[in-house]
């Protein structure tokens, strides 16, 4: 069977083929994963932008780079995104 790529990968199989790749953070604007994953005993952390809208977003780059420094494997931490 052919190997599915990143982009066709649900959450939990995404979080795997992350961790195997060598990945330490995922970062999504999935505000539901929190609630869909389990990250005990993960060796990434995932980071959750609280906004889709890239004008907004790239405003926020500092927080965003603040997050994935202090996120640590197995937590997830979220970066509101105000309009």
């Amino acid at each position: 069977m052919a190997e599915r790529g990143w982009s066709e990968l649900v959450n939990g199989d995404l979080i795997a083929r992350a961790e195997d790749a060598g990945y330490d953070v995922i970062v999504t604007t999935d505000q539901n994963m929190r609630h869909q994953q389990n990250l005990t005993g993960r060796r990434l952390a995932i980071v959750v932008l609280l906004s889709t809208a890239w004008p907004y977003v790239r405003l926020r780059t500092e927080e965003i780079r603040e997050a994935l420094a202090q996120v640590r494997p197995g937590e997830f931490r979220e970066v509101p995104i105000p309009r």
